[in-house]
């Protein structure tokens, strides 16, 4: 068998027990809770159809890194395991996020079908009654708090040593901070709080995105090898130029992309108003007294979507944005190539392989 099939059976081998790993763990809990009624129970069955149904961007990031060094062979060795049970953490930290944010959002769809919020909704008698969407919305946000404490149980049960758990522990209290702040910001921009400067919007999308995408999986994959402060740093300024590439693209993918293959509301970002570099650079056209009438509007048509779009190409915010998904992948690739980098080679082949998946992604 070639280098090439290997790999993608050891990417897709590595996929499945990841996955199977959330599914025990739902399992597991799912289980306990039957000491509260079947209506707890039925939550968590939802929990576990809407928290495998991702692309595993994360966890596999920080697993296929663990790889990387073994193959390096620096540093410690890692119970397989380990990675796996690391990797659940890692996506349930994701999933508790991502109910939290359909909440703040006010989304009943992800991944082109209903999330939590929307599928409890759908059980009651009157889906759309007030008292549905206040129980559905409910769900989400208890279950996002359980997914949470669900990540600090998994990390204190791994079988490292004291010093590399109080490290995971310190940058796990790092990510939620940094993607809280993030998400502060945003819903700040959003709201009309904060001004809509380019910078700040730039430091939101770090924020809520590279450092507990890319810049903490990586800095985990580190810390699980047992490198030094100098490797984890070094991965973390590598991750978080490819996380601001990753969110600036995911904000051209969500106005601009394919509906069917992103699964998202392609006007939710312009029926919500969200401030993305997108709007940021269309503020300074002379466009912006044609879109800012529009944007942020609760009862937006798909003909004033689809005008808006049109603006936001014609002013130049869809090349401007795309240059900036080119610069920050450039800054990413000259930290990947520096010669001085303590980053091994054949963990810079897993950074190269992630950032060509974003490169090529449409979802």
């Amino acid at each position: 068998m070639s280098a090439a099939p290997q790999a993608v059976e050891a990417g897709l081998a590595l996929e499945s027990a990841v996955r199977g790993g959330l599914e025990d763990y739902a399992r597991v809990q799912a289980r306990a809770a039957r000491r509260y009624g079947p209506d707890f129970v039925a939550l968590w069955e939802i929990a576990a159809q809407t928290m495998t149904g991702g692309k595993l961007v994360r966890p596999l990031l920080m697993a296929e890194a663990v790889g990387g060094f073994a193959r390096a062979r620096s540093g410690a060795a890692v119970a397989p395991a380990t990675v796996i049970d690391t990797a659940v953490a890692v996506e349930l930290l994701h999933y508790a996020f991502v109910l939290h944010d359909d909440v703040i959002d006010g989304d009943l769809m992800r991944r082109g079908r209903p999330n939590l919020i929307g599928t409890v909704a759908a059980q009651h008698p009157d889906r759309h009654a007030p008292a549905a969407m206040h129980w559905a919305t409910t769900a989400g946000i208890l279950m996002g708090d359980l997914a949470l404490s669900g990540v600090y149980q998994t990390f204190a049960r791994l079988d490292v040593t004291t010093q590399q758990k109080e490290r995971l522990f310190a940058l796990l209290d790092h990510a939620i901070t940094e993607t809280v702040a993030g998400e502060f910001a945003d819903v700040g921009l959003a709201d009309g709080c904060l001004a809509p400067e380019l910078g700040t919007i730039l430091a939101m999308s770090a924020n809520k995105t590279a450092t507990y995408s890319f810049a903490w999986p990586l800095r985990i994959a580190a810390v699980l090898a047992g490198q030094g402060r100098e490797v984890e740093e070094a991965l973390a300024s590598a991750g978080r130029h490819l996380g601001l590439a990753f969110q600036l693209q995911d904000d051209v993918l969500s106005t601009f992309g394919d509906p069917a293959r992103h699964g998202k509301d392609p006007d939710s970002d312009l029926r919500e108003g969200k401030q993305t570099a997108l709007i940021a650079f269309a503020r300074i056209t002379p466009a912006w007294t044609d879109i800012e009438p529009l944007l942020g509007c609760d009862t937006l048509t798909d003909a004033h979507a689809n005008a808006l779009r049109a603006h936001l190409e014609a002013c130049g915010a869809r090349r401007f944005v795309e240059g900036l998904v080119d610069e920050s992948m450039g800054a990413f690739r000259d930290a990947c190539a520096d010669p001085s980098s303590p980053i091994p080679p054949q963990v810079r082949a897993v950074l190269a392989d992630a950032a060509d998946r974003l490169h090529e992604r449409q979802s």
